[in-house]
């Protein structure tokens, strides 16, 4: 289980969109969808939508593989994503920091890839998606960052740059990780 985090504008989409297209033919890799308690959006994040009671209902059912709350919403990733863990997958999440010590319970060989950017380059690519206000994209910035706990370890990318570079170091990290675990 490889879960990406980073703050708002970082790129965490872009790279695992590159990524997936770089693995798009290596079995070995999956790229999971997260289940979001909010609407479809074509200009957001990929996601699957799901509203809350259904959402609790599967959660009580044991549907998901890991679920977390941020932001006033409800996250999950499929009960198929630890299923492609035990079968020995790189499985490849967006997800929140909020989900990265009950993921690192739940997945002893969990991996961490944190990415960074340059906070002016985040304001200007939040800006530039649409989605909210000057005010907002203020307060998003100035949020608090959740730590990580100290058992994450986490590979440590920079997106400032352009979009191949920061993909080619994406897929290297995805490679040395699935490489560690062929190792074991």
């Amino acid at each position: 289980m490889v879960l990406v985090v980073g703050p708002s504008g970082v790129g965490k989409d872009t790279l695992i969109a590159g990524a997936q297209k770089a693995f798009r033919q290596d079995e070995r890799y999956v790229f999971v969808r997260r289940i979001v308690t909010r609407e479809a959006d074509v200009e957001a994040e990929d996601h699957d939508s799901m509203g809350r009671a259904d959402f609790e209902a599967a959660e009580a059912r044991g549907q998901f593989a890991l679920s977390w709350q941020a932001h006033g919403l409800r996250y999950a990733l499929p009960l198929s994503a630890a299923t492609d863990v035990v079968l020995g997958r790189v499985v490849v999440a967006n997800v929140s920091r909020h989900s990265v010590a009950p993921a690192l319970e739940k997945f002893p060989r969990c991996r961490v890839v944190q990415i960074n950017a340059e906070i002016g380059l985040r304001a200007e690519r939040l800006a530039a998606r649409g989605r909210e206000p000057r005010d907002q994209i203020a307060a998003r910035l100035a949020r608090d960052v959740v730590p990580l706990p100290d058992a994450a370890r986490p590979i440590m990318l920079d997106n400032s740059g352009s979009i191949a570079n920061g993909v080619a170091s994406f897929v290297l990290a995805l490679r040395t990780i699935a490489a560690q675990i062929e190792q074991k």
